[in-house]
C-alpha cells in the first residue's frame, strides 16, 4: 500500500499507466481536458491514457460526462456513461489487474493542483478482485 497526497497524483500515476500492458479500467467522477494546455498536468496525464489506448491496452472508462465519454471513445477507449438518476461519484483505477488506486482525486486541474486529496495505491488480489467486481456491473 501507497500514498499519493495532493499534487503527487500525476508524477506517481503516469508512470503506471506508462507501464501498463493489458488494461486500464477506470470509474471518475469528473475528467477534464485542456487541449490548449499541454504542459498541464491533467492533460499530462490524459496523453499517458491516450497512449496506452493506442499501445493497445484496453482503456474501459465509466464516468458521468458525455463529452469525455465520446472523446475517450474516438480515441480508441471503452466509455460509457451509466445509465442511471444516480452520480457516479467513486474515482477508482484497476492497472492490469494488479494495482488499484483509489480515492478522492478526480481528473481536473483543481484535484491535481490544489485541493486537499489523497489516494491509496493497493496492491492486494483480494481487494483488486472486489473493485473489478463493482467496476464490471457498470460495464
Amino acid at each position: 500500500m501507497e500514498s499519493i497526497i495532493g499534487k503527487e497524483f500525476p508524477a506517481k500515476v503516469i508512470p503506471l499507466i506508462d507501464a501498463c500492458k493489458k488494461s486500464l479500467k477506470i470509474i471518475v467522477f469528473d475528467w477534464r481536458w485542456y487541449p490548449n494546455d499541454p504542459a498541464n498536468p491533467v492533460q499530462l496525464f490524459n496523453q499517458a491514457i491516450i497512449r496506452a489506448s493506442r499501445r493497445g491496452v484496453c482503456v474501459e472508462v465509466v464516468t458521468n460526462f458525455a463529452d469525455v465519454v465520446n472523446l475517450l471513445n474516438r480515441e480508441g477507449c471503452k466509455a460509457v456513461k451509466p445509465i442511471t438518476k444516480n452520480l457516479i461519484h467513486a474515482k477508482m483505477m484497476i492497472i492490469d489487474g494488479e494495482l488499484l488506486i483509489l480515492g478522492s482525486h478526480n481528473y481536473t486541474q483543481s484535484a491535481f493542483t490544489m485541493n486537499y486529496e489523497v489516494s491509496v495505491l493497493f496492491n492486494d488480489k483480494p481487494t483488486i478482485d472486489n473493485f473489478l467486481t463493482f467496476f464490471n456491473s457498470f460495464i
